[in-house]
């Protein structure tokens, strides 16, 4: 009988991983700029997950908990892969209007290619609050909660780096 439940729960985890695994994937690579790092932390992630499989498969929103996964990943080892982390002197415009600049910003970059190099060269936590905020279409409020941060640094970190990707291109 623990044969039977065992490979119902593969499988289960089988179609967790296939269905996540592409998101995952172009998450890690925006965050990263590199291939073989994003297939490293989307693998990382998925093993985080199968410690943890029988919590993860009774939670609501399975991707979100790997999201959050990966993320944490990718911020904590990016000194590691010695990526360039700067800090740019806060804009005088409000959080709303930076949020606003921010998309606009954003809106207006046609070439992919040249968005990716420019992307790859944004500080790790810049990376990933446009990812998250613009990509991944998530509200402020989560991607101030997965990050563990406030709202109002969401918007002026997305507006900084908006700036940033702006002055790049």
């Amino acid at each position: 009988m623990k044969l039977v439940r065992d490979s119902a729960s593969d499988r289960r985890i089988d179609g967790f991983v296939a269905e996540a695994s592409d998101t995952l994937f172009r998450t890690g690579y925006l965050m990263t700029g590199d291939v073989g790092d994003a297939e490293d932390l989307v693998q990382e992630t998925f093993l985080r997950v199968a410690r943890r499989w029988n919590q993860v498969r009774a939670m609501d929103h399975p991707g979100a908990y790997a999201r959050r996964i990966l993320i944490n990943l990718v911020l904590h080892d990016a000194d590691r892969r010695s990526r360039q982390r700067a800090e740019l002197a806060p804009l005088d415009a409000g959080l709303d209007a930076a949020d606003q600049n921010a998309a606009r910003v954003l809106r207006e970059i046609d070439d992919l290619a040249e968005f990716r190099w420019a992307l790859a060269h944004l500080p790790a936590r810049q990376r990933a609050v446009l990812v998250l905020r613009y990509w991944a279409d998530l509200p402020v409020a989560e991607v101030a909660d997965i990050l563990g941060c406030s709202a109002g640094t969401v918007k002026s970190t997305a507006s900084r780096a908006a700036a940033r990707l702006a002055k790049t291109l």
